[in-house]
């Protein structure tokens, strides 16, 4: 993990942090009496390194770890104590040498950052989007930045980013409306939005469902590299 930013590696080890209940060579079990109700489990899988689960003590006490159990098989044990992983999520940022050249690189001509007073600009571009598109991308004109990319004076692509887990982590949402895309308006206003974080001293995080080839497209084709995956108990 030394090719990312040590906010970044700092954070997740703080956010796994507990007294150690169970571990071996591919997952460590940590209980945190800090956890929130709606963190209460948490699994990290990362693409270097053993994953990591952390519980509460009352949920690591009702957890059986007998048999070194694996990762999925924890999975399993949590379901038999009424716990629902909510379905993992990529984590993707961008490396040093990634996060280099895109401070190096100048702005586009046709991305710039928007404000309350392109309210009425946004109303068209939402209107123009399905609802969907929007619960997925989750892209808002009153989120802590937004950028927008244009086309022929009319808005066709947006991203936004919100401080995340009250850190320096800056998650952004991105969305093309339909027309428009392949046309390499979401690297644009992604690498855009990521670099005005960095100005801001803010780490962009990009997070997808594992199941969203496109938007893990998109990340790769901005510049960001999987760190891993992360799930949460689900409501």
């Amino acid at each position: 993990m030394t090719n990312y930013a040590a906010v970044i590696t700092d954070f997740w080890q703080t956010m796994f942090r507990g007294d150690v209940r169970y571990g071996d060579e591919t997952v460590t079990v940590t209980a945190n009496p800090d956890l929130a109700h709606d963190r209460r489990a948490m699994v990290l899988e990362t693409v270097e390194g053993p994953a990591a689960l952390v519980v509460t003590p009352d949920l690591a006490e009702r957890l059986d770890f007998s048999g070194r159990p694996d990762l999925s098989e924890l999975r399993r044990r949590l379901s038999d104590v009424d716990i629902t992983l909510h379905g993992a999520d990529h984590l993707f940022y961008f490396t040093r040498a990634a996060r280099d050249r895109l401070l190096a690189e100048g702005p586009a001509d046709h991305v710039r950052q928007l404000t309350r007073q392109d309210v009425d600009l946004f109303d068209a571009f939402t209107s123009s989007a399905s609802e969907s598109d929007l619960d997925d991308a989750f892209v808002e004109l009153d989120h802590w930045a937004v950028f927008g990319v244009f086309e022929d004076g009319r808005l066709v692509a947006a991203a936004s980013m919100y401080p995340w887990q009250k850190s320096t982590l800056a998650d952004v949402g991105v969305l093309t409306l339909p027309s428009y895309r392949g046309r390499g308006h979401a690297r644009h206003v992604v690498r855009a939005i990521c670099r005005y974080a960095y100005h801001q001293r803010h780490q962009p995080q990009y997070r997808c469902q594992l199941d969203n080839d496109a938007s893990v497209a998109l990340a790769r084709s901005a510049g960001l590299t999987r760190f891993g995956q992360w799930d949460v108990v689900a409501e």
